[in-house]
Formats: structure tokens, C-alpha cells, sequence
């Protein structure tokens, strides 16, 4: 979903239901396509900063809890996460484009302060695309995670936290680092960016990322 279009329309979500039919393609078919720079990703002009240990690779993957692309390619990243190299690291960091986008920002933070991401992430997006609840506001957030069993003075605690909002304020600072226009996008050892619009679709864009790490194990 690109930055400009955030309206849940009836278009959105056939388009979704469209980008989620599309077939993985096959290792093989991707070693027969040479991925070229500027066209199927693009090479960052100042690395932006990683945080894993020296010898690893990380994937950022850049995403909106209401984005439905996002709701589409969850599982896809999921399936590729598992199935990654040992050295690969795969980070999720929610954008906020907008102000109002800040209550799921601080909600992925807090789930991960409390070791909930795991139980509770899929869930985020199954009430926001099949239950359509909102949860864009704190109220909303809150509410929804006091339903999933959270105590809500220590999730608003957390949600208020000096950590949750530095988190929030440098997922922020990293998707204008990376230049991300649109979700869901990948970010490659903090050189290299790609998205559906840039490869075309989300799971041709996992292949780019597979040559994209790669790429950076052998300039390691």
C-alpha cells in the first residue's frame, strides 16, 4: 500500500485478495532472472543502522497492522522467516506515516516488551481485517489488548514507557532513512531496499531479498 493511499475501500481489498493468490515463485525461475539495481531494488546512499551482531544479516520488514498487503504478506514472511539461513535476522518495524498511526506503532513495541509478539501479532491484524475493529486509537488499543487477557494499568504503562517511545520515534527515523514510500517493503542488511511496487509483487520481493543477502554475505 503506498504512502498516499490509506482507504480501506472495497477496491483495497479485492486488490489484497488479487495480491495474495499470486504463486511464490520457484527458486529455480528466480536464478534465471538477473534482479538489477534501481529497477527490482534499490541501494541505499547512506547504510541505515542495523541491530544484530557482527556475521548476521538483517531483513526489516516494514509494515501498517491496517495495511491489508501487509495482512496478505504476513504469512508469507512468516513462512520465509522460518526457512531463512541461520545468519539471516528478520526485524518488524511498524511505520507511522501519519500521527494516527502511532497507536499500532506503540502496540507492536509493547507486545514485544511483553514477549506477547508471538500469541498476539496475527491477531492484531485478524481484528482489524476480519473483525473490523479500528485500533487506531489508544483507547482502542488498549481495549482491545485488555480483551486478550493483558492487565490495562501494565499495558498502559508500557504503552507511555520511555523505551516504547523511543522505539516508536526510531522505527520512524529508519523508514525515512530507508525511504519507505509504501507497505509492505523490506529492508536488506541496512543497504538495500525493495517493495512489491519495485519487484512487482511481495513474493517476487522475497526473492529479491534472497539475492539481496546474498549479495551481502559476500561483501561481508
Amino acid at each position: 500500500m503506498q504512502r498516499r493511499e490509506f482507504s480501506l475501500s472495497a477496491a483495497s481489498v479485492a486488490a489484497a485478495a488479487a495480491f495474495g493468490a499470486a504463486a511464490l515463485p520457484t527458486a529455480a525461475q528466480a536464478q534465471a532472472k538477473a534482479f538489477k539495481a534501481g529497477t527490482d531494488y534499490l541501494t541505499l546512499d547512506k547504510p541505515a543502522p542495523t541491530e544484530v551482531a557482527a556475521g548476521q544479516i538483517e531483513v526489516v520488514e516494514f509494515f501498517w497492522y491496517s495495511c491489508p498487503h501487509c495482512n496478505t504478506f504476513e504469512p508469507q514472511l512468516d513462512a520465509w522467516a522460518k526457512k531463512a539461513p541461520k545468519d539471516v535476522v528478520v526485524r518488524r518495524v511498524p511505520v507511522s506515516f501519519r500521527p494516527d498511526f502511532e497507536p499500532q506503532q506503540r502496540l507492536y513495541y509493547v507486545l514485544e516488551a511483553m514477549g506477547k509478539v508471538d500469541e498476539l501479532h496475527k491477531k492484531v491484524f485478524y481484528a482489524i481485517h476480519v473483525e473490523k475493529q479500528a485500533l487506531n486509537t489508544v483507547a482502542l488499543v488498549t481495549a482491545w489488548a485488555e480483551k486478550q487477557g493483558i492487565d490495562k494499568a501494565k499495558f498502559t504503562e508500557i504503552y507511555n514507557s520511555f523505551s516504547v517511545s523511543t522505539k516508536a520515534r526510531k522505527a520512524t527515523q529508519l523508514q525515512d532513512i530507508y525511504k519507505v514510500d509504501g507497505v509492505p517493503a523490506l529492508g536488506v542488511a541496512g543497504r538495500y531496499f525493495t517493495s512489491g511496487s519495485l519487484a512487482q509483487t511481495m513474493p517476487r520481493a522475497l526473492l529479491v531479498a534472497d539475492y539481496l543477502v546474498g549479495l551481502s554475505r559476500a561483501k561481508a
